[in-house]
């Protein structure tokens, strides 16, 4: 394992400023929150620039940053290719936000359009998928915190994990989705131009065949597009994608928070921009054998590769870059998370009347609390980003088809819709350790699309989309 790139005096320095900075942001930016509105959907009003930012920096996750280029280092040319073709998900949600919009103008979270549209025990069902999600997605992030620091600075994991999570929990509970979405924007700028960088100095200063004939001498199987697992991890990873945008509350909330006719185009937009970023962090793990580069944990490669390429001073950029990358999707998550938690838990289930300014304060309490469990489930780092991310793939995807048909047809009804979930969900998870973790989203999404086509078929119901409109 190459050594480090830059001192843990520069490290903590970093994570200080950017913490002050974050976190005086937000108070910023949150101090005339002073409805529900305001904290959870930023007033229902954002525009195109900041629509269009924050649903691409949130998708520049730790998927982007250390996992693309973890697989790309396991997988090869399929594991790039793989990665980038999770833009699908935000493209294909982009008229399906508009349609949210339309259909629940009052709407909070995709909670409340499973209970209205299929009933109790779907949205149960849902919540416990979604739940289970968020969790292995915020642990993910807040390991990723950790292992960035640690590759970079040789800091100690335990203390970047909980600092990138202090530094998120703080800024977003001060400032809400406004503060979620104004960072992400200053953040994907940071995250183009350090991405930009990195391709053009590593393609320049190596050259791409001194690359290609290292990998082919090295590890040729990463360059074979018959390599069975890669391509299973190809389209497991495609329907992964869709399956965590689609049923994600981090996407119906800027849904409901965008203005009229926004959605629609930020998303697609997003999703075009998006669509290199993967190939190009994937990329970089192909460098690893020309510059003999073998890291003690595969989800490492890619910020040692890029400190070696940009040297010690550039090695300080790319901390700037990944960390920004963690925080733009840690804090959407960590909003995001906490709506669910207090519309659909805390007032759906446990205190019905409870009245919107008590639910303005609990929603921070629980993003406190969310970061709190987060940091004891991140201690232990009991198993890489990848493995990790890819078990809540079985979740996910069995939302696709009950989504879908839910949101654009009449006739699936709830029962259906909690079999195919459920179910999914289970048969994905035996995949997972059966078979494999490229395959659990896969089996997932095949099996919950059949419970779907089967009560299509049994059952005709003619929902009332006028359901969708109340407040409550």
């Amino acid at each position: 394992m190459t050594s480090v790139a830059i001192s843990t005096e520069w490290a903590l320095t970093i994570v200080v400023i950017f913490g002050l900075l974050w976190v005086s942001f937000g108070w910023w930016l949150g101090r005339n929150n002073k409805t529900l509105d305001d904290f959870m959907l930023a007033g229902r009003n954002v525009g195109f620039a900041f629509a269009s930012a924050t649903a691409m920096a949130t998708w520049i996750t730790s998927n982007t940053t250390l996992v693309a280029p973890q697989l790309t280092y396991q997988f090869g040319v399929w594991g790039m290719i793989g990665y980038s073709l999770a833009a699908l998900g935000l493209i294909l949600f982009a008229p399906m936000a508009k349609r949210i919009k339309a259909l629940m103008p009052h709407g909070y979270t995709c909670g409340d359009f499973i209970r209205k549209r299929y009933g109790f025990w779907a949205w149960i069902i849902f919540l416990v998928v979604s739940l289970c999600y968020a969790f292995g997605w915020l642990v993910s992030l807040g390991m990723a915190g950790g292992i960035l620091l640690s590759a970079l600075s040789g800091l100690d994991y335990f203390i970047g994990m909980s600092a990138i999570l202090a530094i998120c929990v703080a800024y977003t509970l001060l400032g809400g989705l406004k503060a979620v979405i104004a960072t992400d924007f200053v953040q994907t700028i940071i995250i183009l131009c350090g991405v930009i960088l990195i391709a053009y100095i590593g393609i320049t200063d190596i050259g791409l065949d001194v690359i290609y004939n290292n990998v082919e001498d090295k590890s040729p199987q990463l360059l074979n597009l018959l390599f069975p697992a890669a391509i299973m991890f190809l389209f497991n990873n495609i329907f992964f994608g869709i399956g965590e945008i689609f049923h994600s509350n981090v996407w119906w909330s800027r849904a409901f928070a965008f203005k009229e006719n926004i959605g629609k185009k930020a998303f697609l937009t997003s999703g075009l921009l998006w669509l290199p970023i993967p190939i190009v962090t994937g990329f970089v793990a192909m460098a690893a054998f020309s510059l003999d580069v073998y890291p003690e944990s595969a989800d490492m490669i890619g910020p040692l590769i890029a400190a070696q390429i940009l040297g010690k001073v550039g090695a300080i950029f790319v901390f700037i870059v990944v960390f920004s990358a963690l925080a733009s999707s840690l804090d959407s998550l960590l909003a995001a998370t906490s709506d669910l938690i207090t519309k659909d838990i805390y007032k759906g289930l446990i205190n019905k009347n409870v009245s919107n300014d008590h639910l303005f304060r609990f929603s921070k309490y629980s993003i406190l609390v969310l970061g709190v469990i987060t940091w004891l489930l991140c201690i232990p780092k009991v198993a890489t980003l990848g493995s990790l991310l890819n078990f809540t793939g079985a979740f996910v995807a069995s939302t696709i088809f009950p989504i879908v048909f839910g949101l654009y047809y009449r006739r699936l009804n709830g029962v259906a819709a909690a079999f195919a979930m459920g179910l999914g969900t289970l048969c994905g998870l035996i995949a997972y350790f059966v078979i494999g973790f490229y395959v659990a989203a896969l089996t997932s999404c095949a099996v919950s699309l059949f419970i779907c086509l089967i009560g299509l078929a049994v059952k005709d119901q003619q929902y009332n989309w006028q359901q969708l409109q109340s407040e409550e």
